[in-house]
């Protein structure tokens, strides 16, 4: 048989390892005769716009490079399929099934997080109800780490790396000058504050910084805010400051657009800024805020060993799911140990973690709700060792590009 695979959602360090892990275990199995590529996610297969994957990576040193470049190289999207019972929306899966027949393909993976687990599973849902014994496999992937189930994502340990790295420049950056200054960090995270929270691993390094973090699980209020700043200004010089995207400045200064995807998720951004507005106008130091915004999908230079390596075994694994005749199932990480690092990867039934999110633990985040507990570091450490020699040319890093 032939298989298909497809990337979607926010692009990050390891998505395109992942898709390294299911084309090199294809290769392995002399059961599969093509490997297609999905071009722009599942619009690929709508369009019939795919791409034969061996005649682009032809190398073991095609292999190593793409498992190095950020980003989907396939490209990504944000189609909302229709329900299964739509019968206005009933063409869309005829043209998807179209597709994948009449490119015998027996098997379809997706690389995404929520939204594209919403994919997996309705296209497992309409295939079991044609009659299909096409199967439909779920590779999880997100920087924000909101997926249940499983106990990480690949590509959140490369951003959780970059951020720290940059917030610990950061540190250094403001602790130069005599002045009182505060510096406020906004980090993606929508609904969910994993990746603003991984900032707390810098205490591993002996840091004190970022003396507050806000979470979007945590009740805010600026005036709280405001008295814990005041607070850690009676102590600090430079205090710094790291803030989910998510979090309700409530202080009427939201500088968020209110535009929503085809998913409904509003984009958001601006909560920096509006903080670092009202502690300038209400406190009076030196303030200013930073959006770290999409670098932290795609620092490859500095993405996290153990993330890749992650990443590729997790696409493998999905392919021997498929062969095993497993369907409408997402491959997940199970954590054995923290010290030592143990993890195994099983498989969930998809509808577990399509349109779902898993949020911050509570009980990792203080009473104050203005920072996280050594729990939560034991946690991230592990997800972020590990360093990827990255290939270069002239001194700048390669990456690999998809040509048909």
């Amino acid at each position: 048989m032939n298989i298909a695979v497809a990337q979607s959602g926010g692009p990050t360090c390891a998505i395109n390892a992942s898709l390294v892990g299911v084309f090199r275990e294809a290769l392995r199995n002399p059961v599969i005769d093509a490997v297609f590529g999905s071009k722009n996610g599942i619009e690929g297969l709508i369009k019939d716009d795919l791409t034969d994957l061996r005649r682009v990576i032809r190398t073991n040193e095609d292999m190593e490079l793409l498992r190095r470049t950020p980003s989907t190289v396939l490209g990504s999207c944000r189609v909302k399929l229709p329900a299964p019972d739509d019968a206005d929306g009933a063409h869309i899966f005829d043209q998807i099934f179209s597709c994948l027949e009449k490119h015998r393909i027996g098997a379809f993976f997706y690389i995404g997080g929520n939204d594209s687990m919403d994919t997996v599973e309705k296209l497992s849902r309409v295939g079991k109800e044609r009659g299909s014994d096409i199967r439909f496999i779920g590779i999880p992937k997100t920087i924000d780490n909101d997926l249940p189930v499983t106990d990480h994502t690949p590509g959140f340990g490369s951003a959780a790396k970059y951020v720290c790295a940059t917030v610990q420049e950061i540190i250094r950056d403001s602790s130069v000058y005599s002045i009182d200054s505060i510096t406020i960090i906004e980090i993606m995270g929508r609904n969910a504050g994993w990746l603003t929270a991984s900032t707390c691993m810098l205490r591993a390094n002996g840091e004190t910084a970022p003396h507050l973090i806000y979470l979007p699980e945590a009740d805010f209020s600026s005036e709280k805010f405001l008295e814990d700043l005041a607070a850690e200004k009676a102590k600090h010089k430079a205090v710094i400051v790291a803030v989910s995207e998510g979090v309700d400045p409530d202080c009427g200064d939201d500088m968020r657009s209110g535009v929503s995807d085809n998913f409904g998720h509003k984009y958001l951004s601006g909560v920096g800024k509006a903080l670092e507005l009202l502690a300038r106008d209400r406190i009076g130091c030196k303030v200013r805020s930073i959006e770290l915004n999409v670098m932290q999908r795609c620092s490859s230079h500095i993405c996290s060993k153990t993330d890749i390596d992650e990443a590729e075994a997790i696409g493998a694994e999905a392919v021997k799911a498929a062969l095993r005749g497993e369907n409408g199932v997402t491959m997940v990480f199970r954590r054995l140990s923290d010290s030592p690092y143990v993890v195994t990867i099983e498989t969930a039934d998809t509808s577990m973690l399509a349109n779902k999110e898993k949020r911050f633990p509570k009980r990792w985040i203080n009473r104050a709700g203005n920072g996280v507990s050594d729990e939560a570091v034991k946690y991230f450490l592990p997800l972020i060792q590990g360093e990827v020699d990255i290939f270069m040319n002239n001194g700048m890093p390669r990456h690999f590009k998809l040509t048909d």
